[in-house]
């Protein structure tokens, strides 16, 4: 089993930035792609970055050039930046990891949410 911990959620003005922070831990043999996605109230869950293992990322353009993804690959760790932020980027966020476990399982795993509301 391998779990999730997300850091970095809270509060804060338009145009201000936040960095959340994701930790797995557990039965990783090895960590393959690593993202993140938001869900606001009413709409459904979107992917706002993702960072494959060899460091390619990708984004939608609603946060292309305001997001970064990044990972520390000795701590199983993902982290976004967000700088730049609106009232519309108020969501819920989740991050997601791909894990090869000791048996050599590929598995996909989330973590429990972390809320980020801007303020206009």
């Amino acid at each position: 089993q391998v779990q999730l911990v997300e850091s970095g959620g809270g509060l804060v003005q338009a145009g201000g930035s936040l960095r959340l922070s994701c930790a797995a831990s557990g039965d990783i043999f090895r960590i393959n792609a690593m993202g993140w996605s938001r869900q606001a109230p009413g709409k459904q869950r979107e992917v706002v970055a993702t960072i494959t293992r060899d460091g390619s990322t990708n984004y939608p353009d609603s946060v292309k050039g305001r997001f970064t993804i990044s990972r520390h690959y000795a701590r199983n760790t993902v982290f976004l930046q967000m700088n730049s932020l609106k009232p519309e980027d108020t969501a819920v966020y989740y991050c997601s990891v791909g894990v090869w476990n000791t048996d050599y399982d590929l598995k996909s795993y989330w973590g429990q949410g972390t809320q980020v509301t801007v303020s206009s």
